[in-house]
């Protein structure tokens, strides 16, 4: 039997409702780690993915020789950093002379192993490499567009798989409503042939159109590469069902005497019970009664002196 340890701080008590689950979950957050082996050109990979996810990223420097994602044994020490640092998302880098330059991006459910994708990162160009207005430079947090191009997206099996792992990984928190003024990105995802796509991040420009609406230019910045799917793993059945679960929506409970309407909105009724004035205890000092008393206390006054002034005529 486990122990279970319920925090004694208040700290760490809201760190753990952070973490539980909700009805709607928050953006995901993605681990960059990297493997015994890697090359220049994939310390530069990461480099950058990290530099664009910066506020929703936690990145391992130091080298994991055990964690073997494709392997089984391997996903123990990932799903522990998985916990660790409450990721959902991670990208693992390694290179080898069979894989050269190998990129490895995966999610996770309940902090185990949901689904993975293996590429090949190739012609990669950073974001040093362009030469542009650095006005123009997307800001860190902005919301992207994200376009996928071609038909591999919708014919070939790895491609689709390609294509949601990408939209998790770039697409940041979810949102409803956008403002058209602060999107300043986009990533270009196009499908070259069935198992090959550019990545590509562009700046938007915006210009005049003669309407409401503004015309927009790209710009490339930065970074961009091939990437070649090698392998990739779908999750089990069992594990997407689960996964996919949607919590019912709570009927909201219905309030006593408000009701809505088309036109005034939201009415409401106020019942104010009978009023017994003739039972009501009147309070000892009134101000009803204080002016009784003073008028009568006049009067008495009046007749003193008018009984004054007769003594006073009857005595002369």
């Amino acid at each position: 039997m486990l122990k279970v340890k319920t925090p004694k701080k208040g700290k760490a008590r809201r760190e753990l409702e952070k973490r539980a689950p909700k009805l709607v979950e928050t953006g995901k957050k993605t681990l960059i780690l990297h493997g015994t082996k890697t090359s220049g050109v994939l310390n530069s990979v990461l480099t950058q993915i990290y530099h664009l996810k910066k506020e929703s990223a936690v990145r391992f420097s130091r080298k994991n020789g055990e964690v073997r994602p494709f392997e089984s044994g391997g996903e123990t020490a990932l799903e522990f950093f998985s916990q660790k640092t409450d990721c959902s998302m991670f990208v693992f880098g390694s290179h080898s002379k069979k894989r050269p330059d190998n990129l490895v991006i995966g999610r996770t459910y309940d902090h185990h192993i949901y689904d993975l994708v293996e590429v090949g990162v190739e012609n990669f160009k950073p974001m040093e490499s362009f030469t542009y207005d650095k006005k123009l430079a997307p800001k860190a947090g902005s919301k992207p567009f994200i376009a996928f191009i071609g038909e591999g997206f919708d014919s070939s099996e790895e491609l689709k798989h390609l294509k949601e792992v990408l939209l998790d990984l770039l697409r940041g928190e979810v949102i409803e409503n956008l403002n058209l003024a602060g999107v300043d990105r986009a990533y270009v995802c196009t499908a070259t042939s069935s198992n090959k796509v550019f990545l590509s991040h562009c700046a938007l420009r915006l210009k005049k159109s003669g309407s409401i609406v503004p015309r927009m230019e790209l710009l490339e910045v930065g970074p961009s590469m091939d990437l070649v799917v090698r392998r990739h793993r779908l999750p089990n059945e069992s594990l997407r069902k689960e996964a996919m679960k949607t919590a019912k929506d709570q009927t909201k409970k219905k309030v006593k005497n408000v009701s809505q309407d088309a036109i005034e909105g939201k009415i409401g009724k106020v019942y104010i019970p009978d009023q017994k004035v003739g039972e009501t205890a009147l309070p000892y000092k009134a101000k009803g009664v204080k002016r009784e008393r003073r008028e009568a206390k006049l009067k008495r006054g009046d007749d003193n002196e008018h009984a004054s002034k007769k003594q006073k005529e009857d005595s002369e």
